[in-house]
């Protein structure tokens, strides 16, 4: 069985990332990107699914860090016979992608083993294993070849490559697993790996060093935006929203899904992360990536894509795997991308907007894109949808879809007034009042003094938490004032934030589901623009001691059983927590950057250098 979700730490190079347990055991690992099948898939199911264990003999007390500022993590064995280090990484991809492991003798003498399980195909195929001429293992697999150098004596066993060997104070043993295309050459010069973990350390501790403080928070933030970092697919700039599928919102249940792509509603909030950051290259990427996505005939764009741009994400089921703690169907691909969800054109909107505003524009061929959007969603808006949370039932009119159609007519509005770019102004912003007037008509329900999930339901949505957020009403509104305190009488588990009651609200599944974390987050954000600063504050702090010992955070948090469930580690989760940081110690807070009513000046900022 694998571990609790918040006993794996993670490492990345830019194009994939491995999740690495407590026990030594690194239990996922997709090659070669984020979305490509698993090679180590016990996560999922057991070991003999894939995983590669590195850990003493002995019972040992276990210890772990990152190195400063790094995705470099040390796990610390404490056995009865001495102490050991292991170290993992994987270098920033050049060419091919490298998990590194060194064991570093500290004290005493440690015997030690090591069983690899490589399995391609999410755990399916077993590859051909052969000893080459330098000592190296390659592992084929029709597309894959995995290679391992390493000068422990390694032997077949089982199906599995397995060595045992002792460590004493001042050794320093490497283990180097590279993977490249069966079809290509095998690289003749071995990597160094002490090379390789020093070039790694100076390139996250030089990233790392870009970040702008957060008060007392800046050690949380900095590691939130390292995290994010490691979600970003190098090439293109795609934010991956967790690099695992699958692992249950609910341990037992059915809602698990595939999160290695990149969302569209992420974009805002994402931006807004990034740039306040001090990270201006990493939203241009992000940025130039959104384009390049929604490109095409406006009717067909999507709510999510593949990190590439890939539009095509059939999701099916893989049926020799038996789950999460048994949390079953494991699904690839994610159906969700096909769903009407109206809320993504106002974060694409708001996004190029926000970022227009601060330098991060490539002209009039990306207002051109915009005013298409616009032009479709005028069609459309009034249309029912699934929602921001994806309901797979009947679509309904959702509060928030319809508050984010707005948000994408102001901000269009805002955008050709701000920057004297062409747009039928007149009539954008006669529909952008009639939306504004239907919500409020048919969005609220006067007798909870609430806004609501759905036009007609009587169900609550913490999604709604976002209105003052998003400018839609100002956070002195009565509306608002109420919407807050209803969803703190009714959303409210142990003092977090749920998305929405599943037992009472129809979504196509079964009910239950942890507290959705960046929701919380997002209520702290509102007591922030209601002027409750030491609820905000509370808050805060009760969320981030959430974090697992590494500084991770996955999608939801089961209060029951006390546990982080949902995909790890979650990019909204982090980005969540990287902007309620800078809402609690900034002048300039994010909160407040889409809130503005008249869309803020196009101030000079550090974005126009790029």
């Amino acid at each position: 069985m694998a571990l609790k979700i918040e006993d794996y730490a993670l490492i990345g190079d830019g194009e994939t990332a491995a999740l690495v347990g407590r026990d030594g055991s690194i239990d996922w690992l997709c090659l070669p990107r984020f979305d490509s099948d698993a090679c180590f898939t016990a996560l999922l199911g057991t070991p003999d699914h894939g995983r590669w264990l590195l850990a003493p003999v002995q019972p040992a007390r276990v210890s772990r860090r990152y190195r400063d500022d790094t995705l470099i993590l040390e796990t610390r064995f404490a056995t009865d016979s001495g102490i050991v280090t292991v170290i993992d990484f994987m270098p920033p991809r050049d060419p091919q992608a490298a998990l590194i492991r060194l064991v570093v003798g500290v004290e005493g003498r440690v015997p030690m083993r090591t069983e690899l399980v490589l399995r391609f195909g999410y755990g399916a195929t077993v590859p051909w294993v052969t000893r080459m001429e330098d000592g190296a293992l390659r592992a084929v697999a029709g597309p894959d070849m995995a290679l391992l150098r390493t000068p422990v004596a390694l032997r077949g066993e089982d199906l599995r490559t397995v060595a045992e060997f002792v460590v004493t104070p001042g050794d320093t043993i490497p283990f180097v697993l590279t993977y490249c295309a069966s079809n290509q050459p095998i690289t003749r010069q071995p990597i160094n790996p002490r090379a390789a973990l020093a070039t790694t350390e100076a390139f996250w501790q030089r990233w790392a060093a870009q970040c702008k403080p957060a008060g007392e928070w800046s050690g949380a933030v900095k590691r939130s935006l390292i995290t994010l970092k490691a979600l970003i697919y190098t090439p293109t700039g795609g934010i991956v929203a967790a690099p695992t599928t699958s692992l249950p919102e609910r341990l037992g249940g059915t809602r698990n899904w595939d999160y290695r792509f990149c969302w569209l509603r992420d974009a805002t909030l994402t931006l807004l992360a990034l740039m306040n950051a001090g990270y201006y290259e990493e939203a241009q990427a992000w940025r130039g990536w959104l384009l390049r996505a929604i490109a095409g005939v406006p009717a067909q764009a999507q709510i999510m894509y593949g990190v590439g741009g890939e539009r095509r994400l059939t999701e099916w089921a893989v049926g020799w795997l038996p789950g999460y703690e048994n949390s079953a169907p494991v699904r690839i691909g994610n159906a969700a991308h096909n769903q009407l969800q109206l809320d993504v054109y106002g974060e694409v909107m708001d996004a190029l907007h926000q970022a227009r505003r601060v330098g991060l524009d490539s002209g009039e061929a990306a207002w051109g894109m915009q005013r298409a959007l616009i032009e479709h969603l005028t069609k459309i808006w009034d249309q029912p949808d699934t929602g921001i949370w994806e309901v797979r039932d009947a679509p309904e009119h959702f509060t928030y879809s319809k508050v984010m159609a707005w948000v994408a007519l102001d901000r269009a509005v805002k955008g050709a007034e701000m920057f004297g770019l062409e747009a039928p102004i007149k009539r954008w912003r006669q529909l952008a009042q009639t939306i504004h007037d239907d919500i409020c008509a048919n969005g609220f329900d006067p007798q909870l003094g609430s806004f609501v999930r759905a036009y007609g339901a009587r169900e609550l949505d913490a999604s709604l938490l976002l209105l003052p957020a998003v400018g839609f009403l100002p956070p002195s509104d009565p509306r608002i004032r109420g919407t807050v305190d209803a969803i703190e009488r009714h959303l409210l588990v142990d003092g977090f934030v749920l998305r929405y009651d599943t037992t009472a609200a129809q979504d196509g599944l079964p009910p239950g589901e942890g507290a959705f974390l960046a929701c919380s987050f997002w209520l702290a954000d509102a007591y922030v623009l209601m002027g409750r600063p030491d609820d905000a504050r509370r808050l805060f702090e009760r969320l981030l001691a959430l974090r697992n010992d590494v500084g991770l955070l996955s999608e939801e948090y089961d209060v029951v059983r006390q546990r982080l469930v949902g995909n790890f580690p979650q990019a909204f989760s982090h980005i969540a927590l990287v902007n309620t940081a800078y809402n609690l110690t900034q002048v300039q807070k994010p909160v407040e950057q889409r809130a503005r009513r008249n869309g803020g000046d196009a101030e000079s900022t550090p974005a126009q250098r790029v």
